[in-house]
C-alpha cells in the first residue's frame, strides 16, 4: 500500500493553484500597464483578445509549475511525469468516446444528487466562456482553437499531466483522483460547472491510469468542448430544443 506523504499531497495542488493565480495576476498587471502607457483597453468579448489571454495564462502557469522547481532545486519534470512520453495511439482514440459516455452518465448522476442535497444551488446557470456574439469566420475559428484545442491540451498537461502525475507518486489512485478533480472543478468557478468538470476529470484521470498517458483524456476533453462549441455557436437552437 502506498504510504501517504501529506507534504506532497497538500503542497503540489497548492503549488499548481498558486501558479495559476500568479499567472492571472501577471496578466492583469500587464493589461493595466497597457491601459496606462498606451491607453489600450481591450474588449473582453473580442475573440482575438480572449485567445491571446488564454494562451498567455496557460503558458505562464505551465512555466511556473515546471520551470520554477527546476530553476530553484533542479527538479526536472519529465515527459513521462506529465503523460506525454509517447504519441497518441488508436487505443486513445477508441477510449475517448467510451470515456465520454461514462462522463455523461457520471455527470448526470452527480448533478442530480447535488440538486437533492443542495437545492439552493442553481444547476442551470450558464457557463461564462469568454466568447460572445461571434461575427465572422475568423472569430469562430479563434473561438474554436481556444476552446477545443488550446484549452483541452493545456488543461490536460496541467491537471491530469503534472498534478495527477505528481500526486500518484505519493498518493493512492482514489486520493490523487479526488484532489485533481476537486481542484479542476473549483478552477471553473460555478457550482454546476464544477460538478460537471469534476466528473469529467475523474474519467480522464481513469483514462490516464489505464493508458499511462494523457492523450485519451485530451481527446475526450476536445470531444466534450467540441460538442459544447457546436451547441453554443453553430446550432444553439438544438440546445434550446434539448432544454425544452
Amino acid at each position: 500500500m502506498k504510504r501517504l506523504d501529506w507534504r506532497y499531497i497538500v503542497g503540489i495542488p497548492a503549488w499548481v493553484a498558486a501558479s495559476f493565480i500568479a499567472a492571472n495576476i501577471i496578466v492583469v498587471v500587464g493589461l493595466l500597464l497597457l491601459k496606462v502607457t498606451i491607453k489600450y483597453t481591450p474588449v473582453d468579448t473580442d475573440p482575438v483578445f480572449n485567445t491571446v489571454l488564454a494562451a498567455v495564462v496557460y503558458t505562464l502557469t505551465l512555466a511556473f509549475v515546471i520551470g520554477v522547481p527546476w530553476l530553484l532545486r533542479r527538479r526536472l519534470t519529465t515527459t513521462a511525469d506529465i503523460g506525454l512520453q509517447r504519441l497518441p495511439r488508436w487505443t486513445d482514440i477508441l477510449l475517448a468516446p467510451a470515456g465520454a459516455i461514462i462522463y455523461l452518465l457520471l455527470s448526470a448522476l452527480l448533478i442530480t444528487l447535488a440538486g437533492i442535497v443542495f437545492p439552493q444551488i442553481d444547476l442551470q446557470q450558464a457557463q461564462e466562456i469568454g466568447f460572445r456574439n461571434l461575427a465572422d469566420y475568423s472569430q469562430y475559428l479563434l473561438a474554436f482553437l481556444t476552446l477545443v484545442v488550446v484549452a483541452p491540451l493545456a488543461e490536460e498537461i496541467l491537471f491530469r499531466g503534472y498534478l495527477y502525475g505528481k500526486l500518484r507518486k505519493h498518493a493512492p489512485l482514489w486520493l490523487a483522483m479526488l484532489v485533481t478533480s476537486g481542484l479542476f472543478g473549483l478552477a471553473h468557478g460555478q457550482w454546476n460547472v464544477a460538478i460537471d468538470t469534476f466528473a469529467l476529470s475523474a474519467v480522464m484521470c481513469s483514462l490516464r491510469e489505464v493508458t499511462g498517458s494523457i492523450w485519451a483524456g485530451v481527446l475526450l476533453h476536445m470531444l466534450k468542448n467540441g460538442l459544447a462549441f457546436y451547441l453554443l455557436f453553430i446550432n444553439p437552437s438544438l440546445l434550446n430544443t434539448i432544454g425544452g
